[in-house]
């Protein structure tokens, strides 16, 4: 690469992206790639969910510790943890103070962090160790030691929480952080561990009648537009153009062997992909 001076005196690096526009629709298209670098291919990302799984307890979450415990003996895991009842809670009174978006982001980070926290302590005796968001490049050393690294899954936008189309509650929780996750280590696939076999028309707690959906391609599942759903709608936003992660699926943490099926590449519940 050379220095070039333009006409007005600046000077550049002579690249392809000297002195455009990135806002430039024919340069954008320009850096299309049919892959990208993946780091850690053979990796798989696990989310615990936090109203789901973690605040159900020891029933719910200790033989989910098991299955993560035996698995980690064949497969290098990263597990992430959802926020819970306690993020509700916290959002309704920020709700109730007229708090903005962001602070109510900010506010769901710490509460999945807490359930990160205690799950890595379950976890210390077999190598559980919690790491944050910094600590993610450091994430093969971890996996080459034997650990079992466990992070919360709030994606760090925070305070700079881009606002919802519709109300204030943050568009990007923690099933959008988990996807980011495995999409920037380039793996394969993330697993989203629920109290429900998968996606339904309906929520199936509220409508016994809902159809269950065992497998559907992720711009279709858009299209429906269903009126409620098990996932974020920013995760299948994201999802939509993802490069590395081609397959999500959900399973049922309170069924016992659902997460050792979905990590043995089986599909236990519903399965989104991209085509």
């Amino acid at each position: 690469m050379s220095l070039k001076r333009d006409e007005t005196g600046r000077l550049h690096i002579e690249t392809e992206l000297m002195a455009e526009s990135l806002m430039d629709k024919a340069l954008l298209e320009r850096t299309e790639t049919e892959s990208v670098f993946r780091p850690l291919p053979d990796l798989s990302v696990i989310k615990l969910g936090g109203q789901s799984i973690i605040d159900r307890g020891a029933l719910v979450v200790l033989p989910l510790v098991a299955e993560i415990v035996a698995a980690r003996a064949e497969r290098e895991l990263l597990v992430m943890t959802g926020g819970g009842t306690r993020s509700r809670h916290a959002y309704a009174i920020a709700l109730d103070l007229g708090m903005p978006t962001g602070v109510l982001a900010k506010l769901g980070a710490s509460i999945s962090e807490q359930n990160a926290l205690m799950l890595s302590i379950l976890l210390a005796p077999h190598g559980g160790i919690k790491i944050g968001h910094d600590d993610l490049v450091k994430l093969p050393s971890y996996l080459v030691l034997g650990a079992i690294p466990v992070m919360h899954a709030m994606p760090p936008y925070g305070l700079w929480e881009e606002p919802p189309v519709r109300g204030r509650i943050p568009p990007h929780r923690t099933d959008s952080g988990v996807f980011l996750t495995a999409e920037v280590l380039g793996t394969q696939r993330c697993i989203l561990v629920k109290d429900e076999r998968g996606l339904f028309t309906a929520d199936p707690k509220k409508d016994p009648a809902a159809d269950f959906i065992p497998e559907i391609e992720v711009n279709e599942l858009l299209a429906l537009d269903l009126p409620d759903l098990a996932v974020e709608r920013a995760m299948l936003q994201v999802f939509a153009h993802a490069r590395s992660v081609s397959e999500v699926l959900i399973v049922n943490g309170r069924e016992p062997g659902s997460l050792t099926r979905a990590l043995a590449g089986e599909n236990p519940g519903t399965r989104i992909y991209r085509r």
